[in-house]
């Protein structure tokens, strides 16, 4: 049995590391995808978990297996295609620590996964359903995503939900607006940043956000991250704000998965529904995946960067 399953993308992250007098940069490899980080983040805080997705037959592909495998993760649910590459996105930063991204999936494996592919038996065994909007980009990977998320509510599964917004790899902004409210529409458990609220409806207030999204999507724990101003979770019983230690960060990366799989592990430790979680736990569940967070960002390198529990309540 599983806590979580997600479905989507596996990739490999190049982070500029330095630029040359030309601006070339010098890159390092760090396994990547956002459903894989924020199964990572699970796994180290105590929760049993899987992956379903596609890489390629190639050196990356086989890297990023056996990284999930380290990581504790059941791998059996990513497969390998020998016709196309593992998808690589290569992550530049601004002097004030800002990324954009550029991919090279025109195909990536992770976009050929087909349903037909997908066993189903292993979202049988799994709590909760997981995935975002990566794999809603393309098809075939778009239909399998959709199919399963139906099934997982048909099955009665906890469905979480993470937008993560990455414009490079959509046709048009509309078509990404399209896709993320569809999943909004599917959702029982939300992380959604403050930058993906103003895109969708121009909202700039978090409160404003949350209450959207708990009124008019129904769902049941909205979670809106505020960058390093913290975040702000709120469900029909009340909302509660939490901070950032104050840290300096070093890569951002992955930060956001990091608190949507921290934030998950604490709801499932409560043994609660998203809906009766007080607000001195939703507090709490916040400070937790704000500080994880946080912490993450002050060293580069993807999964491995996720802190031990005993040091993010330490510093809480």
């Amino acid at each position: 049995m599983y806590d979580v399953i997600a479905l989507g993308e596996l990739l490999i992250d190049f982070a500029a590391k330095e630029t040359d007098a030309d601006g070339y940069p010098t890159m390092k490899a760090n396994p990547g995808g956002a459903p894989g980080n924020f199964l990572a983040a699970l796994n180290k805080y105590g929760m049993k978990t899987a992956f379903l997705g596609k890489v390629g037959d190639d050196a990356f592909g086989k890297l990023l297996v056996k990284t999930f495998e380290k990581a504790g993760i059941e791998t059996k649910g990513i497969l390998t295609d020998p016709s196309v590459f593992t998808t690589l996105a290569f992550v530049t930063f601004s002097p004030e620590g800002d990324r954009s991204f550029s991919f090279a999936r025109k195909p990536g494996a992770d976009t050929r996964l087909s349903f037909e592919e997908i066993d189903l038996t292993m979202i049988d065994e799994a709590s909760v359903f997981h995935f975002g909007t990566l794999s809603l980009t393309d098809d075939p990977v778009r239909t399998a995503t959709k199919k399963c998320v139906e099934y997982a509510r048909e099955h009665g599964k906890l469905i979480t939900f993470d937008p993560n917004l990455r414009l490079p790899l959509w046709e048009t902004t509309d078509a990404a607006k399209e896709q993320i409210l569809w999943g909004l529409s599917r959702a029982d458990v939300v992380k959604i940043s403050d930058e993906e609220v103003e895109f969708l409806w121009g909202i700039t207030d978090e409160k404003e956000a949350a209450e959207k999204l708990l009124d008019e999507f129904g769902i049941r724990l909205a979670m809106v991250t505020m960058g390093p101003k913290g975040a702000y979770l709120a469900n029909q019983n009340g909302s509660a704000y939490a901070k950032c230690p104050k840290v300096k960060p070093i890569d951002t990366t992955g930060a956001g998965d990091i608190f949507g799989g921290s934030a998950v592990s604490r709801l499932l430790k409560t043994g609660k529904a998203p809906e009766e979680l007080s607000t001195e736990e939703l507090g709490f569940i916040g400070q937790f995946a704000c500080t994880a967070a946080s912490i993450s960002t002050t060293q580069s390198g993807g999964i491995p960067s996720i802190p031990e529990e005993e040091t993010v309540l330490a510093r809480m």
